[in-house]
């Protein structure tokens, strides 16, 4: 069966139109073996808003029932350039038209995570695999049912689609891989979870509880809901959840017009039709005795919560203010650190104590530790560098309580003890800035003398320096060129000129220069940089005659000489970290790059890398662990440290890293054309860690990639090593080369955080104070197909 075909264009309004076609039979929900579907966007149902937003959808089956209708098909919204395969509901009101396509909801998606393009196709084998490929062929998703009898694909009328066999039996269900959203009659049994779009938030069922938390490392819940006995699965019925245990008894729901809904912000949320779609019970907020602020992103980071409002931490009695507002006018976008914490400067690190404030993780507050002190509290944070913060509760005194120890710190919330019966207190770690020391009376008066005494030398200094510099105005600029050490071969403009064809082969160009592709009279290959202006660059060039003319590697760019050099290209992953390597531990003085990105690699024609543009780069005495610099590089590739303004070699392990995911992925670090939540590779590799399907991430127009899988996804976590948040705990370029020459393997306790606590303790929940349903008893039956 082909896919349907739409060709009637209808203005339906000034806000947006709506394209359709001819009379369907949208009222198909089986489909047999041996079919397939391709996706065609210019024959879909799509309307499209004034501002270039638009819903499209392709549908394959469509139920029966009247009103609202469950269909798959494909489906996009925004600029739709990508496609899922999903299963959505849409009000039609008949048969030949779709008239709200605006208020279509997807309840589910084969490759939420995993976009496909236009004409890919959807293919019912006639072995019984249903398969979706990307337009070039790539496979993208199946349900793996190869061999089991499949006699065809239908589209239920509670939403559920279902392969199955000539007896009827369900083979396979959509209902029993979820995504974010629950329909009436969808079971959520131990082992799955529902997770919001974004990948932040997840509810979670085990045989003991229900519980929701954010998707962080390790994962810090906000809500838990324990039962008695041995849960059996959750159903969503009645606008809210009602929670089966093994004893108990289930009545068969109805189908209804709503759905639940595990928002991006951590909400779980019913919705129902009425004259469209409307949230009609935030189910953890209003049934379980959740407030706003228990909510984790609500204020943002380091924000505390006091009744639904949004504030930074005050400043100290001494008027050091360690926190401010994000944006002032959005005090829920959460604070920034004034100085950010650095594990290099342990002994400026102080604690902000705040009364009375506690985590937003209150409902389901997780002690690292028990029957401690406070001041034992504080104490273990301070041992403990990935520390952010000591939440003390206790009862009575403080010399017993209950202390948590956070590595990545949420919103807070202001403690009511009228409400929680105990007491709080939060000490968030700080970084102090480096003290000043005292100056005496008589060293200020010796000092403003000496003051003075400089400022008229330094008057007449300046008159003497711009008198001399006027007498030598006719002097060659690039005679200060001689005074760069080491200095290599100097080259005329007219000896350049020759060696590139008066300047013909332009094989790159960068922020101060082009660079073309030249021979020298032996016969060697040279890259020339042609400066648009030397005056405003020359600290940088300088700068990298300097370095780069006095290293010599089989993998560093060799500078044969000079006029203006200096070109950058892509590379292969053991070379650079051969060469990061050799700068900096074999060299004389450490060399740090300071700017490691795709555009200064070159490749040679057997695709052997080498490292161009030293003009960033760092010189570094052995001697000395870190230095003090001003933010230099390139954004998307910068280290965290960057904001210190203290760095060491480890800032080119970090990118590095960016670079190998670059190379592994096969797309830029930033790509303005992927989705918008697919845009940031790094945030990417960040999810699809967390979800375990690191796989998904590999460069998929190229089959040797994919074939080696495996070993792909093992350098993804060698990449993952070297972007570690912590610069201490990033490995050295030498220790990355023996990673990739097998003689080491990778650390295994890595943070995926990058740049971004055990399970809470059991709390026990009655039905009335949950405001679950409560469950009635069943008699024991087997899973089947949908009813």
């Amino acid at each position: 069966m082909g896919c349907f075909l739409f060709r009637l264009l209808i203005l339906l309004t000034t806000s947006c139109y709506l394209t359709s076609g001819q009379a369907l039979e949208l009222d198909y929900p089986i489909a047999k073996v041996n079919n397939s579907w391709t996706n065609i966007p210019s024959t879909t149902y799509s309307v499209v808003f004034d501002d270039g937003f638009m819903i499209s959808m392709s549908p394959i089956l469509v139920t029966r029932t009247e009103s609202l209708r469950f269909s798959c098909g494909f489906y996009c919204n925004g600029n739709c350039t990508s496609f899922l395969f999903s299963v959505f509901i849409v009000p039609i009101s008949n048969v030949s038209t779709m008239n709200d396509i605006e208020s279509t909801r997807v309840m589910w998606s084969a490759n939420r995570n995993n976009p496909v393009r236009a004409n890919a196709t959807l293919n019912l084998t006639a072995d019984g695999d249903l398969i979706l490929r990307d337009f070039d062929g790539t496979l993208v998703w199946s349900t793996s049912t190869t061999g089991k009898s499949v006699a065809g694909l239908k589209m239920t009328d509670t939403g559920n689609l279902v392969l199955f066999d000539a007896n009827n039996q369900t083979i396979w269900q959509s209902f029993d891989h979820p995504t974010d959203t629950l329909l009436p009659g969808q079971k959520l049994v131990p082992g799955q979870r529902l997770t919001a779009t974004q990948g932040l938030f997840s509810l979670s069922v085990t045989r003991e509880s229900v519980i929701a938390f954010m998707e962080s490392d390790p994962p810090q819940i906000y809500f838990k809901y324990m039962v008695t006995g041995k849960l059996s699965y959750i159903l969503f019925l009645k606008g809210g959840i009602t929670v089966y245990s093994d004893e108990a008894n289930e009545t068969d729901p109805l189908p209804s017009a709503s759905f639940l809904w595990l928002r991006p912000d951590g909400h779980l949320t019913a919705y129902e039709w009425v004259l469209g779609w409307r949230g009609v019970k935030d189910v953890l907020a209003e049934n379980m005795d959740l407030d706003v602020c228990g909510y984790p992103t609500f204020c943002g980071n380091y924000s505390i919560c006091s009744y639904g409002q949004c504030s930074c931490p005050n400043e100290t009695d001494l008027g050091t203010k360690y926190f401010t507002p994000l944006d002032d006018r959005q005090p829920d976008l959460g604070c920034l650190e004034s100085t950010p914490l650095s594990c290099q400067s342990p002994q400026l690190h102080s604690f902000l104590e705040l009364k009375d404030v506690t985590y937003f993780t209150n409902a389901a507050f997780s002690p690292d530790i028990t029957d401690i002190s406070m001041e034992s509290c504080r104490n273990s944070c301070v041992k403990n560098c990935s520390c952010k913060a000591a939440l003390f509760q206790y009862y009575g005194n403080t010399s017993v309580g209950n202390c948590s120890l956070p590595a990545q710190l949420y919103s807070l919330i202001a403690n009511n003890m009228q409400i929680t019966n105990y007491s709080a207190f939060a000490f968030i770690k700080v970084q102090k800035s480096p003290s000043r020391k005292k100056t005496s009376k008589a060293a200020i008066i010796l000092g403003s003398s000496l003051g003075t005494f400089c400022l008229v030398f330094l008057v007449f200094s300046i008159w003497v320096i711009l008198y001399r510099s006027k007498r030598d105005t006719d002097v060659d600029e690039e005679d200060d060129l001689h005074q760069v050490p080491g200095m290599p071969m100097r080259f005329s403009y007219e000896e350049l000129k020759g060696m590139t064809e008066n300047f013909s082969k332009k094989v790159g160009e960068g922020g101060f220069g082009s660079v073309y592709e030249g021979i020298l009279g032996d016969g060697t290959k040279i890259a020339v940089k042609c400066l648009d202006g030397l005056g405003q660059v020359k600290k940088s060039f300088l700068a990298e005659v300097e370095t780069i003319g006095s290293i010599h590697h089989v993998n560093l760019v060799r500078l044969i000489g000079y006029c203006s050099e200096k070109s950058h290209r892509l590379n292969i992953i053991f070379d650079i970290a051969k060469e990061l390597a050799y700068l900096h531990e074999e060299c004389r003085q450490r060399m740090v790059h300071l700017d490691i990105k795709p555009q200064n690699i070159l490749l040679n024609k057997n695709f052997n890398a080498k490292v161009s543009d030293f003009g960033l780069s760092k010189l570094i005495d052995r001697d000395q662990s870190q230095v003090m610099t001003t933010m230099r590089g390139t954004p998307g590739y910068l280290a965290p440290e960057w904001l210190s303004s203290i760095v060491t070699e480890k800032v080119d392990v970090y990118s590095f890293g960016v670079v190998v995911m670059e190379i592994l992925c096969g797309r830029k670090n930033l790509d303005r054309s992927q989705p918008e939540d697919c845009m940031h590779l790094i945030g990417l590799f960040k999810r699809k860690a967390e979800e375990g399907k690191l796989v998904d991430l590999i460069d998929k127009y190229s089959e040797d990639m994919q074939l080696h899988g495996a070993e792909v996804v093992e350098i993804m976590r060698l990449a993952a090593w070297c972007l570690q948040n912590d610069f201490t705990r990033r490995p050295s370029m030498s220790v990355v080369v023996k990673v990739l020459e097998g003689v080491m393997d990778v650390e295994t306790n890595l943070d995926y955080s990058f740049s971004t606590s055990p399970l809470p303790a059991e709390r026990t929940v009655t039905h009335n104070e949950a405001g679950f349903g409560v469950s009635v008893p069943i008699l024991p039956s087997v899973l089947s197909g949908p009813r």
